[in-house]
């Protein structure tokens, strides 16, 4: 939906409470209502009324769309019923014989879908580093039409330019989608580098509580937008009211939270990387970082997830650390307020082939952090004695 504050000038913060909310007329609720409707009464039998049914369109979506659509920059924003669902609804653009190109560190869920769901209809998924862009730029073949990169990437942080990914794929006519689930909107927003479709998993940082299940994506091209609303509408994956009022609740504080992500998150990077217990910290605000000067050029700042080797121990060093944790619970999913630990190789990677894991560099040892906004001294308390 269009948002009505695209081009006022507010600044982000303003935007994360304001876009799309107005008092609601009948009654001066300064909330909107929660419209938990599957249908709506028409005036006459032939009236052309913006809202009939709920799967095409519902007012209190309509209000986290827009919210979304004003926080990427974006002309647009469709919500989905997951991440999965809006990823899915993007594949969909693509016809037989049509290829992907995409990140080999990948989220598990969307290397599953690439791997297993598309395949049968023809469509082929190739993985490369897209941190270094000669690689990408050589894989531009005449049969790839999407161009998929997850900027930071997960589980490892790696960082790919996304203005010179966008030059590649204009050259070539690809689609070119940035999942920016990892920074948020708040960070970066790669449709200023020249992506066409942003993807987030809502469930993360965007609701920010653990507490519902959303996707979406935010665009400008007005054909395309055409394309994914019937796909949308057809195929009926939406999120249902509650969750949106839900996410709309949680992107009002999405500013704030973030802050306190990434400040607790650097200071996590910096403490495990003079550990004498941790191989490797990976974390794009580091200075040794291999993408830190294309991080520092595209993002406003490097994010509250990061990931770190212990030297030794393996597996079963990991599951040690893990079982001393106390605020860091052991979980799938991120961007909550709540910090969460995960084995990538056993959990959001399972999906993996060990030869696949080993070539993405997603070894045993490897721990990824969520860290949440909880006072930075019980964080550092709790891994240190973890690590102990």
């Amino acid at each position: 939906m269009k948002t009505n504050t695209e081009s006022s000038g507010e600044e982000f913060s303003t935007r994360a409470i304001h876009a799309g909310e107005v008092p609601d007329p009948h009654t001066g609720s300064v909330v909107p209502p929660l419209y938990q409707t599957s249908t709506f009464a028409k005036t006459s039998w032939d009236a052309d009324e913006e809202y009939g049914y709920s799967r095409l369109a519902n007012p209190t979506r309509r209000v986290t769309e827009q919210k979304i659509a004003s926080l990427e920059g974006a002309k647009y924003a469709l919500c989905f019923s997951s991440g999965m669902s809006a990823i899915d609804a993007v594949v969909r653009l693509l016809a037989p014989g049509d290829e992907i190109l995409t990140s080999l560190d990948l989220y598990g869920g969307t290397y599953r879908v690439f791997e297993e769901m598309y395949p049968r209809w023809g469509i082929r998924t190739r993985y490369v580093n897209t941190s270094d862009a000669s690689i990408v730029a050589r894989e531009m073949t005449k049969k790839l039409k999407l161009l998929w990169v997850e900027t930071p990437s997960n589980p490892l942080l790696n960082v790919s330019d996304i203005s010179l990914l966008s030059r590649y794929a204009r050259e070539t006519n690809t689609l070119f989608v940035v999942d920016n689930t990892f920074a948020s909107p708040y960070l970066q927003n790669p449709l200023e580098g020249g992506a066409d479709i942003v993807m987030h998993s809502v469930t993360k940082y965007l609701s920010g509580h653990s507490d519902l299940l959303m996707g979406a994506l935010a665009l400008n091209d007005d054909d395309l937008h055409q394309r994914l609303s019937k796909i949308y509408a057809y195929h009926g994956s939406v999120p249902g009211p509650m969750d949106c009022f839900l996410a709309s609740r949680g992107i009002k504080t999405l500013s704030v939270r973030m802050e306190r992500h990434v400040e607790n998150a650097r200071m996590v990077a910096n403490m495990l990387d003079q550990h004498p217990k941790v191989e490797r910290v990976y974390y794009p605000g580091l200075p040794h970082h291999p993408h830190h000067e294309i991080a520092k050029k595209q993002m406003r700042d490097f994010g509250g997830i990061l990931s770190f080797t212990i030297k030794k121990g393996g597996y079963e060093g990991v599951k040690k650390i893990l079982a001393k944790l106390n605020y860091f619970t052991l979980a799938v999913s991120l961007g909550g307020v709540e910090s969460l630990v995960c084995h990538p190789a056993s959990m959001t990677h399972a999906a993996y082939s060990e030869e696949d894991r080993r070539k993405a560099g997603i070894s045993e040892n490897l721990i990824r952090l969520s860290v949440g906004i909880e006072d930075i001294q019980d964080i550092l308390q709790d891994i240190e004695g973890a690590l102990s």
